[in-house]
Protein backbone atom coordinates (compact mmCIF):
# COMPACT_ATOMS: atom_id res chain seq x y z
CA UNK A 1 0.00 0.00 0.00
CA UNK A 2 2.61 2.27 0.79
CA UNK A 3 4.35 2.34 -2.25
CA UNK A 4 1.46 2.18 -4.50
CA UNK A 5 0.33 5.44 -2.02
CA UNK A 6 3.88 6.89 -2.94
CA UNK A 7 3.77 5.69 -6.68
CA UNK A 8 0.53 7.94 -7.05
CA UNK A 9 1.56 11.13 -5.49
CA UNK A 10 4.38 11.22 -7.98
CA UNK A 11 1.97 10.38 -11.13
CA UNK A 12 -0.05 13.36 -9.43
CA UNK A 13 3.35 15.65 -9.18
CA UNK A 14 4.08 14.67 -12.90
CA UNK A 15 0.37 15.56 -13.82
CA UNK A 16 0.68 19.06 -12.70
CA UNK A 17 3.99 19.99 -13.85
CA UNK A 18 2.99 18.83 -17.07
CA UNK A 19 0.09 21.17 -16.97
CA UNK A 20 1.78 24.19 -15.74
CA UNK A 21 4.44 23.45 -18.81
CA UNK A 22 1.07 23.49 -21.09
CA UNK A 23 -0.01 26.63 -20.10
CA UNK A 24 3.43 28.45 -19.86
CA UNK A 25 3.66 26.98 -23.71
CA UNK A 26 0.73 28.17 -24.65
CA UNK A 27 0.87 31.48 -23.62
CA UNK A 28 4.11 32.04 -24.86
CA UNK A 29 2.66 30.77 -28.57
CA UNK A 30 -0.43 33.58 -27.89
CA UNK A 31 2.25 35.91 -27.48
CA UNK A 32 3.95 35.22 -30.16
CA UNK A 33 1.37 34.82 -32.48
CA UNK A 34 -0.02 38.59 -31.22
CA UNK A 35 3.18 40.03 -32.04
CA UNK A 36 3.28 38.64 -35.23
CA UNK A 37 -0.15 39.89 -36.19
CA UNK A 38 0.87 42.98 -34.82
CA UNK A 39 4.09 43.45 -36.98
CA UNK A 40 1.63 42.23 -40.20
CA UNK A 41 -0.96 44.57 -39.20
CA UNK A 42 2.14 47.40 -38.90
CA UNK A 43 3.70 45.97 -42.24
CA UNK A 44 0.05 46.36 -44.31
CA UNK A 45 -0.83 49.54 -42.67
CA UNK A 46 3.06 51.41 -43.64
CA UNK A 47 2.64 49.65 -47.16
CA UNK A 48 -0.95 51.58 -47.74
CA UNK A 49 -0.50 54.57 -45.86
CA UNK A 50 2.10 57.26 -45.04
CA UNK A 51 2.83 60.13 -42.96
CA UNK A 52 4.48 63.08 -44.40
CA UNK A 53 5.94 66.69 -42.84
CA UNK A 54 5.05 69.40 -45.02
CA UNK A 55 8.30 71.16 -45.32
CA UNK A 56 7.68 74.88 -47.00
CA UNK A 57 5.46 77.25 -48.25
CA UNK A 58 4.46 75.98 -51.81
CA UNK A 59 1.28 74.60 -51.14
CA UNK A 60 -0.23 77.48 -49.51
CA UNK A 61 -3.53 77.92 -48.73
CA UNK A 62 -4.11 74.67 -48.97
CA UNK A 63 -0.80 73.09 -47.08
CA UNK A 64 1.18 75.08 -44.28
CA UNK A 65 4.61 74.86 -43.02
CA UNK A 66 4.71 71.62 -40.55
CA UNK A 67 1.92 70.48 -41.04
CA UNK A 68 1.90 66.86 -41.36
CA UNK A 69 -0.47 64.92 -44.04
CA UNK A 70 -1.36 61.34 -44.27
CA UNK A 71 -0.85 60.01 -47.76
CA UNK A 72 -2.49 57.16 -49.22
CA UNK A 73 -0.27 54.82 -51.07
CA UNK A 74 -2.83 51.97 -52.28
CA UNK A 75 -4.96 55.06 -54.12
CA UNK A 76 -3.42 54.31 -57.66
CA UNK A 77 -2.50 50.77 -57.41
CA UNK A 78 -6.66 50.33 -58.91
CA UNK A 79 -6.57 53.59 -60.99
CA UNK A 80 -4.28 56.35 -62.22
CA UNK A 81 -4.04 60.32 -60.59
CA UNK A 82 -5.92 62.40 -61.75
CA UNK A 83 -6.23 66.40 -62.41
CA UNK A 84 -6.68 68.35 -59.15
CA UNK A 85 -5.52 65.59 -56.83
CA UNK A 86 -2.51 67.03 -54.44
CA UNK A 87 0.33 63.69 -54.32
CA UNK A 88 3.47 62.81 -53.09
CA UNK A 89 6.85 62.33 -55.32
CA UNK A 90 10.25 61.52 -55.43
CA UNK A 91 12.07 65.11 -56.78
CA UNK A 92 13.16 64.01 -60.55
CA UNK A 93 16.22 65.76 -59.98
CA UNK A 94 16.77 63.85 -56.86
CA UNK A 95 14.84 60.96 -55.56
CA UNK A 96 15.56 60.99 -52.36
CA UNK A 97 13.71 64.47 -51.54
CA UNK A 98 10.00 64.11 -51.40
CA UNK A 99 7.92 66.90 -52.99
CA UNK A 100 3.87 67.85 -52.82
CA UNK A 101 2.20 69.52 -55.67
CA UNK A 102 -1.42 69.35 -57.22
CA UNK A 103 -1.49 67.85 -60.53
CA UNK A 104 -2.86 69.93 -63.55
CA UNK A 105 -2.37 68.06 -66.67
CA UNK A 106 -2.31 64.08 -66.82
CA UNK A 107 -0.26 62.21 -70.26
CA UNK A 108 -1.89 63.31 -73.17
CA UNK A 109 -2.54 66.87 -72.27
CA UNK A 110 -1.18 69.94 -73.72
CA UNK A 111 -0.44 72.63 -70.69
CA UNK A 112 0.23 76.06 -71.05
CA UNK A 113 0.92 78.71 -68.47
CA UNK A 114 1.01 82.37 -69.46
CA UNK A 115 2.71 85.50 -68.55
CA UNK A 116 0.28 86.14 -66.01
CA UNK A 117 0.42 82.97 -64.26
CA UNK A 118 -2.83 81.71 -66.40
CA UNK A 119 -2.92 78.12 -66.78
CA UNK A 120 -4.76 76.25 -69.37
CA UNK A 121 -5.03 72.65 -70.22
CA UNK A 122 -6.13 71.55 -73.81
CA UNK A 123 -6.90 75.08 -74.95
CA UNK A 124 -9.31 75.55 -71.25
CA UNK A 125 -8.63 78.10 -69.24
CA UNK A 126 -8.82 77.00 -65.80
CA UNK A 127 -10.30 78.78 -62.66
CA UNK A 128 -7.86 77.31 -59.76
CA UNK A 129 -9.87 78.63 -56.08
CA UNK A 130 -7.20 76.82 -54.41
CA UNK A 131 -4.52 79.04 -55.74
CA UNK A 132 -2.92 81.64 -53.51
CA UNK A 133 -0.83 83.71 -55.68
CA UNK A 134 -0.75 83.39 -59.59
CA UNK A 135 2.50 85.67 -59.80
CA UNK A 136 4.68 83.91 -62.43
CA UNK A 137 7.76 86.15 -62.26
CA UNK A 138 9.92 83.55 -61.62
CA UNK A 139 8.94 81.56 -64.78
CA UNK A 140 8.40 82.54 -68.61
CA UNK A 141 5.32 81.61 -70.09
CA UNK A 142 5.51 77.97 -71.65
CA UNK A 143 3.53 75.35 -72.97
CA UNK A 144 4.39 71.66 -72.24
CA UNK A 145 2.75 68.04 -74.21
CA UNK A 146 2.83 65.40 -71.92
CA UNK A 147 4.01 62.12 -73.27
CA UNK A 148 2.66 58.44 -71.71
CA UNK A 149 2.90 58.55 -67.88
CA UNK A 150 3.61 61.85 -67.57
CA UNK A 151 2.47 64.31 -65.22
CA UNK A 152 2.37 68.27 -64.96
CA UNK A 153 2.24 69.60 -61.34
CA UNK A 154 2.13 73.08 -59.91
CA UNK A 155 2.31 74.62 -56.03
CA UNK A 156 -0.74 76.15 -55.18
CA UNK A 157 1.25 79.06 -54.02
CA UNK A 158 2.79 80.01 -57.61
CA UNK A 159 5.05 82.52 -56.58
CA UNK A 160 7.16 80.41 -54.29
CA UNK A 161 6.81 77.18 -55.63
CA UNK A 162 9.54 75.19 -57.70
CA UNK A 163 7.33 72.81 -60.26
CA UNK A 164 7.11 71.20 -63.25
CA UNK A 165 7.58 75.12 -64.86
CA UNK A 166 11.01 74.43 -63.63
CA UNK A 167 11.97 70.88 -63.80
CA UNK A 168 8.92 69.38 -66.08
CA UNK A 169 6.73 66.29 -65.12
CA UNK A 170 6.81 64.00 -63.13
CA UNK A 171 6.80 60.39 -64.20
CA UNK A 172 4.43 57.78 -62.67
CA UNK A 173 6.77 55.48 -61.15
CA UNK A 174 7.90 58.75 -59.19
CA UNK A 175 4.36 59.05 -57.56
CA UNK A 176 4.25 58.10 -53.99
CA UNK A 177 0.70 58.64 -53.60
CA UNK A 178 -2.27 60.87 -52.66
CA UNK A 179 -2.04 63.86 -50.06
CA UNK A 180 -5.80 62.52 -48.56
CA UNK A 181 -5.66 63.91 -44.82
CA UNK A 182 -4.01 66.60 -42.71
CA UNK A 183 -3.55 65.13 -38.90
CA UNK A 184 -1.41 67.59 -37.30
CA UNK A 185 -1.70 70.46 -35.81
CA UNK A 186 -4.76 69.07 -34.06
CA UNK A 187 -6.41 72.52 -34.63
CA UNK A 188 -6.42 71.92 -38.46
CA UNK A 189 -7.52 68.33 -38.93
CA UNK A 190 -9.05 68.40 -41.81
CA UNK A 191 -9.99 65.77 -45.42
CA UNK A 192 -8.12 67.50 -48.33
CA UNK A 193 -10.66 68.98 -50.74
CA UNK A 194 -11.74 67.47 -54.05
CA UNK A 195 -11.21 69.82 -56.82
CA UNK A 196 -11.72 67.93 -59.73
CA UNK A 197 -15.08 69.51 -60.88
CA UNK A 198 -11.82 72.44 -61.63
CA UNK A 199 -11.29 70.26 -64.23
CA UNK A 200 -14.86 69.09 -65.76
CA UNK A 201 -14.81 71.11 -69.14
CA UNK A 202 -11.44 69.45 -70.24
CA UNK A 203 -11.67 66.30 -71.58
CA UNK A 204 -11.72 63.00 -69.14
Amino acid sequence: MTREVVVSRQRDYAYEDEQGEQRGTRLLREMLEVAILTLLLFIVVHLVVQNYRVDGPSMLPTLHNQEYILVDKAQYLFGKPSRGDVIVFQYPRDPSQDFVKRIIGVPGDTVSVDSSGQVTVDGVAIDEPYVNDLTNASYQPNTWTLGPNEYFVLGDNRGNSSDSRDWGPVPLHDIIGKAAFVYWPLSDIHPLQDWSSVFAAIHP
